[in-house]
């Protein structure tokens, strides 16, 4: 990402406070990294649905990045907890647009593998949109 596009999705970025939902420990510590790097505050890394599920209820959260399966469980209640919160969520996946839940297939995802650019760019239109429904 070059030097103009990191401060314009910085600004964008800066003091949200994102939850991570992901299994793959490489996958979510380079989120946490990413994010961090981008001015967010990451409220937590969640590798299970029960802590995806308490972190969501118990937080305030701006944003939130999904992985579809989390383990051997779908992040579905999390996706219906957030939606029912007016909270904006990306969903991650490698399964393509088929693996989304039906609920929510018309939701923001960005397929693994995936760059840095791509959830950035996500991240901002998801907020754009819910600050615009508001």
């Amino acid at each position: 990402m070059n030097d103009d596009r990191r401060a314009q999705a910085a600004d964008a970025l800066t003091g949200r406070r994102v939850l991570v939902v992901e299994d793959d420990p490489f996958i979510s510590s380079a989120l946490e990294d990413m994010l961090t790097e981008h001015g967010c505050v990451v409220i937590g890394s969640a590798r299970t649905v029960a802590r995806a599920l308490h972190l969501a209820a118990s937080e305030q959260i701006d944003v939130a990045l999904l992985d579809v399966s989390v383990g051997p469980e779908r992040v579905d209640p999390v996706a219906e907890l957030l939606a029912g919160r007016d909270c904006p969520f990306i969903f991650t996946t490698g399964y393509g647009r088929a693996g989304l839940p039906e609920a929510h297939a018309s939701r923001a995802m960005v397929e693994k593998p995936f760059y840095c650019d791509e959830v950035i760019d996500a991240l901002r239109s998801a907020l754009r949109r819910s600050s615009r429904e508001a």
